[in-house]
């Protein structure tokens, strides 16, 4: 009994899920003529190919911003909302951009629609990410009202049918609009009725006539009537469609083999040997399987993988596809088509391509987008949490900057060296991520793009450094600890590098490990800062240092004096603090007087917009007083101690909290705080001058 009540609340988990009226909704069944009203009513569900999928895009609407001095939107399509961002793509607004473009304009009629997309990039770098999520979105955006579509089958009645009395149905085997119905005398007149409610560029137009199966069956329909063309579309059922990849309706992916094995059949249908019998010949279209990829994809969109990789008559029947909108089956007239090709390759492919002049034709009909890696770090470091986010990976602890490093490097590996003196990679690495860094302004940062247009289509791919860090939760020493921290990603990187299949060249070997010396030291120079904060966050003991050293500016830039609270007596304000505070963050004895007066002016500002003053209100000052406080706090933690047997337990009362300051503010774990604590203080004993800085 338990086991049925078990499996009743399952099934009514289940039946709540279901919506019934939806079902139907997308199973509509009506006439021709209920179609026409449906059509008159919402032109829209007459679109082509290319007007469904840039209104699939924009459905989800857009985001303007600026960047750099340079404009930017963003489409938040690509971040995936149908699988809460499993496909997300992140930092590649331009060539996300530049599709969406394309995909307007082609909507508009300007001629892109008589093209091949191509995506081209190097490998991982999101090219079949983004053909998936045109596939997955246009099957759901078919499921939606404002996405709704239709097609239509064949009541054939006894004398057409086999038997001699049944009458069947037999669907459309291209999933055609119902509007090609219309007779070509008849059409313009119509399409100017649908096309009055819609604006100037997005007019519904119709490629052609209906497919070879269809023309048969309604020849031998007005045949029957003799001509009346009324009771011929009467046996015309009109019914939704759903586009679905699975079932082959509407979206097509087609994978090329090795050139021996290729047949064009694969794209454009071939005959059905076992119906000739039945129907006396083989170029009878009820004798053949319109199920080619490129048939079953009308309505849709079509995904050629590695497209340059396919034999050269292959690429021939892909011009005719795009230009004309026509494909020719084996022994029959060209056939009309209305989908979206879309092919994406890589870079020795494209080069091949550039270099055989026989493929001009194919070059000429060909709108390639470059799809390059991502150079801004943040957004690298958003495509590993998607694999490695602490709600994926449960049971190990990813120690802090983890995945940061690992995404910091591949990035470097992606960056042309700067050709401005004064600048390294890690710098340039910085200031793409948006950081402000002395004596380089928007300007610099679009002058470093500028003298590099293909930044980001060579270096280390994304699935490189999944794999790595992949390794690294795998290996002996993270099963057990239960932890991985950024050294462990690191050391997999660089024994990685010596059999990379991708990565031949022995000097690009030596220059991507020393990049990783490169991140290696800015690590350090992060956990130094991290524990420095760690030691100086006495909340209390900053603010005192805060107040006093406001105190001492006010009075200096209103040449006052300062009344001391112990003594009660006026003194001159303490230089010697402002001085200790101000050199932290290398302000100069000869700007001491500009700072100031920017501390107070900033105070006012505040002070005018109805706000308060606190220490941590202005950046480089907080910033200041940390590494003050840490200078003061330091001696009396003695962390160099640390990396001796011996500790006092007063020292060591003051070193765990600061271990309890790194797990609540840095997202430390005890092991990972303790390894980082250690880590730092064998820094400081060797003497290493940075830490002073």
């Amino acid at each position: 009994m338990p086991t049925i009540k078990n499996a009743n609340s399952l099934v009514s988990i289940i039946e709540r899920k279901l919506d019934v009226s939806r079902f139907r909704e997308q199973h509509w069944e009506g006439t021709f003529s209920e179609y026409l009203d449906i059509v008159m009513e919402t032109p829209a569900v007459a679109r082509n190919a290319f007007q469904r999928v840039y209104d699939m895009v924009i459905s989800y609407g857009s985001e303007n911003y600026a960047q750099f001095k340079q404009d930017y939107t963003r489409y938040p399509f690509f971040g995936d909302p149908l699988e809460h961002g499993a496909d997300a793509i992140f930092g590649l607004e331009r060539p996300l951009m530049q599709l969406v473009d394309f995909f307007k304009s082609a909507a508009q009629g300007y001629g892109t629609e008589k093209r091949i997309l191509l995506l081209h990039g190097p490998v991982g770098s999101s090219k079949s990410t983004i053909a998936r999520l045109l596939k997955k979105g246009l099957e759901q955006y078919s499921k939606t009202e404002a996405g709704k579509l239709f097609t239509y089958s064949w009541r054939l009645p006894h004398q057409m049918a086999k038997g001699d009395d049944v009458e069947t149905y037999a669907p459309c085997p291209m999933h055609e609009e119902p509007l090609l119905l219309i007779p070509q005398e008849a059409r313009k007149e119509v399409l100017d009725s649908i096309n009055e409610k819609l604006p100037d560029g997005r007019k519904i137009k119709l490629y052609g006539e209906v497919c070879p199966f269809c023309r048969k069956v309604f020849a031998d329909l007005m045949d029957l009537y003799d001509g009346d063309w009324r009771k011929a579309i009467d046996h015309v059922k009109v019914n939704r469609l759903i586009l679905a990849e699975k079932d082959r309706r509407g979206i097509g992916t087609f994978q090329p083999k090795d050139e021996k094995n290729q047949d064009s059949t694969e794209l454009t249908g071939d005959i059905n040997y076992r119906k000739i019998a039945e129907y006396g010949s083989d170029s009878d279209p009820r004798a053949f399987n319109f199920d080619g990829e490129l048939n079953i994809a009308n309505r849709g969109i079509v995904e050629f993988i590695e497209v340059l990789k396919l034999d050269v008559a292959f690429l021939y029947d892909l011009l005719g596809a795009s230009q004309e909108h026509l494909i020719k089956p084996k022994k029959f007239a060209q056939t009309y088509i209305d989908e979206v090709i879309l092919g994406h390759t890589n870079e020795p492919e494209y080069k091949k391509l550039q270099g055989n002049e026989m493929m001009e034709a194919f070059r000429d009909r060909t709108i390639k987008i470059d799809v390059p890696y991502n150079i801004r770090l943040d957004d690298e470091i958003k495509i590993y949490l998607k694999d490695f986010g602490t709600e994926r990976i449960k049971g190990i602890h990813i120690a802090p900057h983890t995945i940061e490093v690992a995404a910091m490097w591949a990035v470097l590996t992606r960056l042309a060296e700067p050709k401005k003196a004064g600048i390294a990679k890690l710098q340039k690495l910085k200031l793409y991520n948006g950081k402000s860094i002395p004596g380089f302004t928007e300007d610099s940062i679009k002058e470093l793009r500028e003298e590099a247009p293909r930044e980001g289509m060579q270096g280390i791919s994304p699935r490189y450094i999944q794999d790595k860090i992949s390794n690294a939760l795998v290996s002996h020493n993270a099963q057990l600890d239960k932890a991985i921290n950024p050294f462990m990603v690191m050391n997999e990187l660089e024994e990685g590098l010596s059999h990379h299949s991708l990565i031949t060249d022995e000097d690009l070997k030596k220059e991507y490990k020393e990049l990783l010396a490169v991140v290696r030291e800015e690590y350090e120079d992060i956990l130094k800062g991290e524990v420095q904060r760690a030691i100086s966050a006495d909340e209390d003991a900053i603010k005192r240092l805060a107040t006093n050293y406001i105190e001492s500016v006010r009075a200096y830039t209103q040449h006052e004096r300062v009344r001391n609270r112990y003594t009660g007596r006026d003194e001159e304000p303490d230089e010697r603090l402002m001085r200790s505070i101000e050199e932290k963050i290398d302000i100069p004895d000869s700007r001491k007087e500009d700072f100031r007066q920017e501390i107070m002016n900033y105070i006012g500002a505040l002070s005018l917009d109805g706000k308060k003053f606190e220490y941590n209100t202005n950046a480089r000052l907080l910033k200041a007083l940390e590494l003050k406080l840490f200078e003061d706090q330091r001696d009396t933690i003695k962390l160099k101690n640390l990396v001796s047997t011996v500790v006092d337990d007063e020292t060591q009362q003051k070193i765990d909290v600061v271990k309890q300051r790194l797990i609540k503010y840095f997202g430390y774990n005890e092991t990972s705080a303790a390894d980082v604590l250690n880590y730092v203080a064998s820094i400081f004993a060797r003497g290493d001058g940075k830490q002073d800085d």
